[in-house]
């Protein structure tokens, strides 16, 4: 079972961060992206003491909450300006409902982008509907400016379905 939670979890991280532009830009080549999967565990110390640690993967089920993070550096000697990151959201997890309301999302692979608030999807019916967490396929950062040598994190909640 740990064997085939860390390949899940392997698999989760795996094509989670995918830069805009033109490939093999400037900017693409200057900006270096490192993502990571992190699974929130409550953790007792030998008091009793109960905390909540995020943690390597290991042993993971439904229900359980993960948190996505892409470290960004910018290694050139130049401002990169404008530059996109996007992060699909794996299939074996949907966006968490404590996720940033303002994030901008996409509810259909990629096609098209809004904050999920004003976003609806089509029903089995024909009827639209408010799009949930659920439907996030993608999520997109766009970094208006980041100096030689800067450095962020763009952080994102999930849960694994």
């Amino acid at each position: 079972m740990k064997l085939f939670s860390k390949l899940v979890a392997a698999t989760l991280l795996a094509g989670t961060m995918i830069a805009s532009g033109t490939p093999a830009s400037a900017q693409d080549q200057a900006m270096v992206l490192e993502g990571e999967v992190k699974v929130e565990k409550t953790v007792t110390d030998a008091d009793g003491a109960t905390s909540v640690e995020l943690v390597e993967p290991d042993t993971i089920v439904p229900g359980d909450k993960l948190l996505f993070g892409t470290t960004y550096t910018n290694s050139s000697s130049d401002v990169v300006e404008n530059f996109v990151v996007t992060n699909p959201i794996p299939a074996a997890v949907r966006l968490s409902p404590e996720a940033d309301a303002q994030l901008t999302v996409s509810i259909d692979g990629g096609a098209n982008w809004g904050k999920l608030a004003e976003l609806t999807v089509e029903a089995e019916d024909g009827t639209r509907r408010a799009a949930q967490h659920a439907d996030v396929t993608h999520i997109r950062w766009t970094l208006a400016s980041v100096a030689p040598g800067e450095s962020g994190r763009l952080e994102y909640p999930a849960i694994i379905r």
